[in-house]
């Protein structure tokens, strides 16, 4: 019986600590290491009396998210835009922060496996475009091309803040896969927010 408990007790231990570092691995993952989307060169430029964005969205997906799609899975991304109002309380301390607007476009990106096209369309326009390749759709999808901003909030832009993050829809893939992409690092490919630059 005490040999028993001695050879038990190595095998409960190890189990213990393989456990732990694989809840570890699970849950602390840095997030440097992480795919993520990201925002790149957000410019705001002067169009008359009015301001247009423009910016380049990278798009990296994860193995995980592309057999989805090849499975005739749709993906949904989101392209987030906030406007701030930043007014400086204590000089380059501290400022108070409001936000005048925000807008969320968002795009579905189907594979249609009998023509081998992909396709992007616009949720709220139900605009369509078609590629042959993942590249060249994802390269479209990440284009943002002279977006208007809204004249009302941009007549004094001193003090203004545009921030821009694109990310994945989890809420919008079928009901059974939610669960799992929601804990899954392979669907977590949320770009931070960025600020654009002001001309």
């Amino acid at each position: 019986m005490m040999l028993w408990t001695v050879f038990i007790m190595p095998a409960f231990a190890v189990s213990k600590r393989l456990f732990l570092s694989l809840f570890l691995w699970l849950f602390i993952q840095t997030p440097a290491n992480a795919t993520v989307f990201s925002v790149n060169n957000p410019v705001v430029h002067p169009i008359g009396n009015a301001y247009v964005l423009t910016a380049q969205i990278n798009y990296p997906l994860t193995p995980r998210v592309i057999e989805a799609l090849q499975n005739g899975v749709p993906i949904t991304f989101l392209q987030e835009f906030r406007l701030i109002d930043a007014m400086p309380i204590l000089g380059s301390f501290w400022q108070w922060e409001t936000t005048l607007w925000e807008s969320t476009l968002s795009y579905e990106l189907r594979y249609h496996a009998l023509s081998e096209q992909y396709i992007v369309e616009s949720l709220d326009t139900h605009e369509q475009q078609n590629f042959p390749s993942l590249s060249g759709a994802l390269k479209a999808l990440g284009d943002i091309n002279a977006l208007s901003l809204p004249p009302e909030y941009t007549e004094d832009t001193e003090n203004l803040i545009l921030e821009i993050r694109s990310g994945l829809d989890l809420n919008a893939l079928p009901t059974p896969m939610r669960p799992g992409a929601l804990i899954s690092d392979k669907w977590q490919l949320t770009s931070p927010w960025v600020q654009a630059v002001w001309l």
